[in-house]
């Protein structure tokens, strides 16, 4: 067989070879090659050289926790397994407890107990009837949800009373505050929950410092939209510039996503920081809600029951304590009804015990604060 040029591929390889020049054992090796293309065609001879290409590791989408530090969690996903819908975690075999590390009841008489605590309570002064209670979080933390959530709880029945996001900005956007009523339409209890813009881990990403303050303060109308670029100022329409006991905020909870407390920016970390420093300024006591726990926690997400038996959970909250700069024993985890059409008496449980939980909080600033609370008086009579 002759090329196009008239010759063999035996002449061309001899060609090539005259015109290479290497020494050693790279002048072997090329001849070891030269002798094996012999009967080859021009075009194998010319054909590009072929590579295998190491395989790279896909970028995580949150640092990886050791072992050592956070015995069950294993590593975070990449970002392409994200995009297929993959268990954010993995998780070594032993991941649950042989008991409780905390005692609770799972029973629908507990649920009533609950009811009945929450429902008879009544603020410990005589300037107010009800504690009002802010939630603050970052977008997709819960905050809304758990309003629904706990409404859901006293209604019997699912109902999203709080309107709930899924987009990566805070569907919330002005300050709302809920009561909490019972399920034949009574009189609401002395609980109110607020809802406001989620935090940002900068003061130009979401709610403010400033503003978040004003609201604590009582200085924000009910149903003012917030906007970074235009902070509260006496100017702002509503603004009250007298405050009263019973338009202040009486504790705080910071809502944090199981799921997202290892890929939150750094800046979180400090923006939490800086808020806790500021409101224990103002005598304002705070716990925390860890939501989400049924998407860390495969045990969990198939029976809540076993929230306080679960390593991850426990775990996670540690995370969530370092992050927020809380002891563990502020925060308490929970999960919000999301897909569900109708309530479940365990995730009952585990909400009203949250509820109970912030109360006991509440309370405190009215002891702290108040001296002509109920109690004192009594205490004088």
């Amino acid at each position: 067989m002759q090329t196009q040029t008239g010759q063999t591929p035996r002449a061309v390889n001899l060609a090539l070879s005259s015109h290479v020049k290497v020494t050693g054992n790279g002048k072997r090796r090329m001849k070891q090659k030269a002798n094996n293309r012999q009967g080859s065609s021009v075009s194998d001879l010319f054909a590009a050289p072929k590579f295998v290409m190491p395989t790279l590791a896909q970028p995580a989408i949150s640092k990886a926790v050791s072992t050592k530090d956070a015995p069950g969690i294993v590593t975070t996903t990449s970002s392409t397994e994200k995009m297929e819908n993959k268990p954010l975690f993995t998780f070594p075999a032993q991941t649950m407890l042989g008991s409780q590390w905390r005692d609770m009841e799972w029973t629908e008489e507990e649920k009533t107990h609950l009811m009945k605590t929450i429902s008879s309570y009544s603020p410990s002064s005589e300037e107010v009837t009800q504690a009002r209670v802010l939630l603050l979080g970052p977008v997709s933390s819960g905050k809304s949800s758990f309003i629904s959530s706990v409404q859901s709880a006293f209604f019997g029945r699912v109902t999203n009373r709080a309107m709930v996001g899924s987009s990566t900005t805070s569907f919330t956007k002005k300050l709302q505050s809920f009561n909490i009523r019972g399920q034949k339409g009574e009189d609401p209890n002395g609980l109110v929950l607020c809802d406001i813009m989620a935090l940002g881990d900068g003061e130009m990403t979401g709610l403010t410092l400033h503003d978040v303050l004003s609201v604590i303060k009582g200085h924000v109308p009910e149903g003012h939209k917030f906007s970074p670029d235009q902070p509260v100022r006496s100017e702002t329409v509503g603004y009250v510039k007298r405050p009263v006991l019973r338009g202040k905020i009486h504790c705080v909870v910071f809502v944090v996503n199981a799921s997202k407390i290892l890929s939150y920016p750094k800046g979180l970390s400090s923006t939490f920081q800086q808020l806790r420093e500021h409101i224990s300024d103002l005598g304002v006591h705070q716990v925390a809600l860890m939501t989400h726990i049924d998407q860390i926690c495969p045990q969990t997400a198939k029976d809540v029951t076993q929230v306080y038996k679960s390593r991850i959970i426990r775990d996670m909250m540690d995370k969530a304590g370092a992050l927020l700069g809380m002891s563990t024993s502020y925060i308490v985890p929970v999960k919000n009804y999301s897909s569900e059409l109708a309530v479940d008496v365990n995730t009952d449980v585990l909400l009203l015990k949250a509820v109970d939980h912030i109360l006991q909080y509440a309370d405190l600033y009215f002891h702290d604060n108040i001296p002509q609370s109920k109690t004192d008086q009594n205490i004088h009579i």
